[in-house]
């Protein structure tokens, strides 16, 4: 389905966060994308329609699914796992805490063997950590998420990655967007999105983040926001995760 791109109005902050989830499969060609929660999701199914055609989205168990959510393949789940170890995935998870190397914590909030809160458990962080790209959602960027060092390592950021393959690319948040391009892989600030500050992010985070070159994250076209707008979100629940 090709829209007509026409005038709109101006995005929400979800539509900025959701066009940068998009922006993260840039590339990508043919890969199965795994991308959890609303506005990963939104993104993935974006980039299918608009930048990566070749994407391959999951609904999580069994099927493929084109970006309309119709059932357009079958891929048993022990077929996921041969596609994980040829690394031809790329999934974005999101994370309770996460540190400057982009360790993820999602199983429990103080000492492991006796935590003041259990969150999920391990579940598929530490293997979604080794052999393909990774990426992180978070909806609320605070010192509570961004933490000198996460409680339990969920998923394994770079001071603690194993083997040639450890790939964590970006996080996307409601405040920016940060990868790990540095000399020593720590996190730095790439964008701010329209309204935030600098300050903002840094006031928001509990380590120092590298932040030479800031930019602006791009603002969708109005062929993206008709697609966010009438095809992939009609019902407008993106601006519910992600209140302007």
């Amino acid at each position: 389905m090709k829209p007509v791109d026409v005038a709109v109005e101006t995005a929400t902050r979800a539509e900025i966060c959701a066009v940068a989830c998009a922006d993260l499969f840039l590339g990508a060609g043919e890969i199965l994308a795994s991308p959890m929660g609303l506005i990963p999701s939104l993104g993935a199914r974006l980039a299918r329609l608009t930048s990566e055609p070749d994407l391959l989205l999951s609904d999580g168990e069994a099927f493929l699914l084109t970006p309309e959510s119709t059932v357009e393949g079958w891929m048993p789940y022990r077929r996921v796992f041969d596609v994980v170890a040829h690394g031809r995935r790329h999934v974005v998870m999101g994370a309770n805490q996460l540190d400057r190397f982009g360790n993820q914590n999602i199983s429990a909030i103080g000492d492991h063997a006796k935590p003041t809160r259990q969150l999920l458990g391990f579940r598929g962080a530490p293997g979604n950590t080794a052999n393909h790209r990774t990426s992180y959602w978070v909806p609320r960027h605070n010192p509570r998420v961004f933490v000198d060092a996460v409680d339990v390592v969920s998923g394994v950021g770079y001071d603690h990655a194993v083997g040639p393959f450890h790939d964590v690319h970006r996080v996307v948040t409601n405040l920016a967007v940060l990868d790990f391009d540095t000399p020593d892989h720590s996190m730095r600030l790439v964008s701010v999105h329209p309204g935030v500050d600098v300050d903002d992010v840094l006031r928001q985070t509990s380590f120092p983040l590298e932040h030479d070159e800031v930019d602006e994250t791009r603002q969708p076209t109005d062929v993206e926001l008709d697609l966010l707008r009438t095809v992939l979100d009609p019902a407008g629940a993106r601006n519910r995760e992600v209140p302007s």
